[in-house]
């Protein structure tokens, strides 16, 4: 009787998990069966949803529902608090596996080649995503010290940073925030924030939903600069092919004519200002200098010459993510990827053979959680033709049972799915009292504890 497909997949966020549910829907999954271990970096699953997603998007957060479905089916398993390659390298995952997918995701920010970025008061937008969303390697304070603060970018990653930056602790606290974010956030001095952009409305990468809720604070002031609406023959042309850009082109256009309210924390958000310099005094940020640029016709930009100086004391760049390279693999230094052809790692124009990759780390962090589902669907259908043509290799210890063991022998403290609902249920007790959800655990060694590792 033949034995199941074996598969490894490296990355528990949604990308990985999305191809596990590819592989329990597939014709093999049915003969002769697939069995699916997940090897996460984090003591819990969920990735970028977990670490990346604002604690005021509940509504974003619910996609764990339907990821939770996948991780309960008895072929799945999660092995938590496994870093690769430290705790076990690809030679290793392919002793036991069939073949292994690579679905490690972005953390890392994409550098911005403008002078003063190192100062003091300039900070990566990854790097206080991971703060305020309780990531356990990071430090557990956050300098909030500036009234005036300048976010870099017109994604939805700035516009998370520059909400959190404008919203009080108060209103934050029925989330899910731990402790230490809370008290840091009380502290928070930002009374206004100012978002830039490169290019115009119709260029900005907000989803329409997001930029919406930037104006439901009864705290923030959204306000939009009449001056800054402007469309050329490029940008009326992506306004009509893409009903969300122009949703987004809308929103902001009623919020340029309308009068200034009177809430208290004013965010401003500014297109057509390319940075070109943080200026700095003593090592510290003392300013924003901005290019003002104009429309070509295409819906690209060019520079004016014309320069304005922003009286900010932090700057932060949402200017992208950056995946971090895997050992063992071939990278594409440029865009952050792994090379691939379908899901299939290509090193020196031949695959690589059992590996594959699906996600951002293949394909760069763009796009929406939910886009990462036609990746996985790819990369499986790969997979399972490779399978089919007898193209895998053949692992030498392919027993459930032996990971397991290697895993123990070598002093690993893993997490698993059992250990996540006990990590689940021990972050809800501690909401429970202040009738919140949940409260984060935030230390490693905890969560380790809370999960019974």
């Amino acid at each position: 009787m033949p034995r199941p497909l074996r598969v490894a997949i490296v990355g528990a966020g949604p990308a990985g998990i999305y191809a596990a549910d590819a592989l329990l829907k597939s014709e093999a999954a049915v003969e002769p069966g697939v069995s699916i271990d997940l090897f996460e970096r984090m003591p819990a699953p969920f990735g970028l949803i977990r670490y990346g997603v604002a604690p005021d998007h509940p509504r974003i957060k619910g996609i764990i529902t339907a990821l939770h479905q996948v991780l309960d089916k008895p072929q799945v398993r999660l092995f938590g608090n496994v870093d690769y390659p430290n705790d076990i390298s690809l030679d290793e995952l392919h002793s036991f596996y069939d073949a292994v997918i690579f679905s490690t995701g972005a953390t890392a920010d994409r550098a911005l080649a403008i002078p003063g970025v190192e100062l003091d008061g300039s900070y990566g937008a990854a790097d206080f995503v991971s703060w305020y969303d309780g990531h356990p390697d990071v430090p557990r304070t956050w300098p909030l010290e500036a009234e005036k603060v300048a976010v870099l970018g017109v994604g939805n990653v700035a516009l998370d940073v520059a909400r959190i930056l404008a919203k009080t602790a108060e209103e934050l606290l029925p989330t899910e925030i731990p402790a230490n974010v809370h008290e840091g956030l009380k502290a928070n001095k930002a009374l206004e924030v100012h978002v830039f952009g490169r290019r115009g409305p119709a260029q900005a990468k907000f989803s329409p939903m997001e930029l919406r809720e930037l104006d439901h604070s009864p705290t923030i002031e959204v306000i939009v600069n009449p001056e800054d609406i402007d469309y050329d023959e490029g940008s009326i042309a992506e306004r009509r092919k893409n009903k969300q850009t122009d949703m987004v082109a809308k929103t902001l256009e009623n919020w340029a004519i309308r009068d200034i309210g009177e809430r208290p924390h004013k965010l401003f958000l500014h297109f057509f200002e390319s940075p070109a310099e943080i200026l700095g005094e003593d090592g510290k940020v003392v300013g924003l200098r901005t290019e003002r640029t104009e429309l070509d016709g295409t819906g690209n930009v060019k520079g004016t010459g014309r320069f304005t100086d922003w009286d900010v004391r932090a700057v932060y760049r949402a200017v992208g993510y950056l995946s971090d390279e895997l050992p063992k693999l071939p990278w594409d230094v440029d865009s952050g990827t792994v090379p691939d052809e379908g899901g299939r790692v290509i090193e020196a124009g031949e695959h690589l053979k059992s590996t594959y990759v699906t996600g951002w780390i293949r394909r760069g962090p763009i796009g929406l959680i939910g886009h990462t589902k036609g990746d996985a669907n790819e990369t499986v259908a790969n997979l399972l033709e490779d399978h089919a043509g007898g193209r895998l290799r053949t692992p030498a210890a392919p027993e459930p049972e032996a990971v397991e063991a290697f895993l123990g022998g070598r002093g690993v403290r893993f997490t698993t799915w059992q250990g996540w609902y006990a990590l689940d249920a021990a972050e809800k007790a501690l909401g429970e009292p202040q009738g919140r959800e949940r409260v984060k655990i935030v230390e490693r060694e905890d969560m380790l504890k809370a999960s019974g590792a």
